[in-house]
């Protein structure tokens, strides 16, 4: 995350190996497989190779500010989504906190920072620490009441932001708040368990946590079975928890991150169907090479919905070079694409019209906050729009995966007239729901129009005629 952080990365290792060392392996979960999309198109849509920033996706920048400093700066922020990014973490040092409630200052700060982000576009991956040092002066974290009291102090911030908030990471515990190295004996699963569940406390339902290893969440829910479809977006607090991985692509068990190297791929290649994953590259170990071939693997297996430009440089310019920058860039996430349509061109005014649409993903990983789907219908004489929301949850698009939309729907209240007809895949908050960057592209030619906040053309017209 950070240029130090590399002098410490061997303190940290140790710290993790020997906090997850002592478990029992376990036969490894085979991940659960998912229906190959088939690659025979129906001629309706050509793919595009296009590069474009969709919301909650992709490979991110990261920022970090201290205590009653300064916010990230508007125009970095606003030039960002010109180099396709959508998504950025912001850590929040509480560095002068440790003791003591956050200032009404701070939480300005914090505000400050959130609205940026808004006024910019984009969408943000939060984490709260205490300190980016594992010793010296400005090392150790807090004790649990004053975490617990942050906690309900941002309540309301979270809140009240929770439309441009893609996920929170546990944060609180140790350097960088990576669960480890606590000098307040935070990093124990008792307490890991108490930090997690009042953080999910505090955190809008609609918003997921992401914890820094998968022994950390089996550990605190005692168990090795990943979440199921069954309680997948769910309230359930364990139904709320992904993964990130700050050592990603590094070899071996990644600096600790995992204990049964086999078994917790495979709990996360399910997890991860429901619950979100990301993080950033580390410096190889033992001759390992996150070359192009190990980094598409890898990103597919596990999911891979973001990752961090800002760390380790070497590892992303090595796939620049190689040129296979642009494949990650397209693919982190989830990439949606039209497959095929089947809607009729004429309809009786005040009648029903029955669609048939089918999208895929070519992407690493399927969405994983709420979107709300529309047909939405302009009348090509006079430009005015018409929205029928539809019944569909895009999540349950799973990557190599397909979903068919099959509805039937009212035209109440559509007049006689001529229209073109879109699909509009948007935010599910209110504010942001005419605004097209926060709108789902698809990754077809020709498709996308940023009219009435980002819809996707089905080349399909529709005449509706009088009885």
């Amino acid at each position: 995350m950070k240029p130090n952080r590399i002098y410490n990365i061997a303190c940290f290792t140790l710290l993790l190996f020997y906090a997850v060392s002592c478990k029992k392996n376990k036969t490894p979960q085979q991940p659960v497989p998912v229906v190959p999309e088939e690659e025979v198109w129906d001629g309706s849509y050509e793919l595009s190779t296009d590069i474009f920033p969709n919301p909650e996706r992709g490979f991110i920048r990261t920022f970090s500010v201290y205590s009653e400093t300064q916010p990230v700066d508007l125009s970095r922020l606003q030039q960002l989504r010109g180099e396709n990014t959508s998504l950025i973490l912001i850590v929040f040092y509480f560095d002068k906190f440790k003791d003591k409630s956050l200032s009404t200052a701070q939480l300005t700060l914090i505000q400050n920072n959130l609205d940026r982000v808004r006024q910019s576009g984009l969408k943000t991956i939060l984490r709260f620490a205490y300190t980016d040092a594992m010793s010296g002066a400005t090392a150790g974290d807090a004790p649990l009441n004053i975490v617990e009291e942050h906690m309900d102090q941002l309540a309301p911030v979270l809140e009240a932001n929770k439309d441009i908030i893609a996920f929170i990471q546990a944060g609180f515990i140790g350097a960088w708040g990576e669960w480890h190295s606590s000098t307040n004996n935070l990093a124990t699963t008792e307490n890991q368990r108490k930090v997690i569940t009042k953080l999910l406390s505090v955190t809008p339902q609609e918003i997921m946590v992401q914890v820094r290893t998968p022994l950390f969440k089996q550990q605190i829910y005692n168990t090795t079975a990943p979440i199921t479809e069954e309680i997948a977006y769910t309230s359930e607090d364990k139904a709320r928890v992904g993964h990130h991985n700050d050592c990603f692509l590094s070899g071996g068990n990644e600096y600790g991150t995992y204990s049964n190297i086999a078994q917790e791929k495979a709990y996360i290649s399910n997890e991860a169907l429901y619950v979100p994953t990301g993080g950033e590259t580390c410096p190889p170990t033992g001759g390992y090479s996150p070359n192009c071939r190990e980094g598409q693997k890898e990103m597919k297996l596990l999911k891979w919905t973001y990752l961090n430009l800002d760390w380790y440089p070497a590892t992303i310019e090595a796939w620049k070079t190689s040129g296979c920058f642009d494949e990650f860039q397209r693919n982190l996430g989830y990439r949606l694409v039209l497959h095929s349509s089947d809607i009729a061109s004429q309809a009786t005014v005040n009648s029903s019209l029955a669609i048939k649409i089918k999208i895929a993903n070519k992407g690493f990983a399927p969405l994983y906050n709420k979107k709300d789907t529309y047909l939405i219908l302009k009348n090509t004489a006079n430009g005015q729009f018409y929205e029928i929301k539809l019944n569909v949850d895009v999540r349950k698009c799973k990557p190599e995966g397909s979903l068919s939309i099959e509805e039937t729907l009212n035209l109440a209240n559509i007049p006689v007239g001529d229209y073109q007809l879109y699909l509009k895949i948007a935010d599910s908050n209110a504010d942001l729901k005419t605004k097209s960057e926060y709108s789902v592209r698809l990754g077809n030619k020709d498709v996308w129009y940023t009219d009435y906040g980002g819809i996707n053309r089905l080349q399909h017209q529709l005449k509706i005629v009088t009885n």
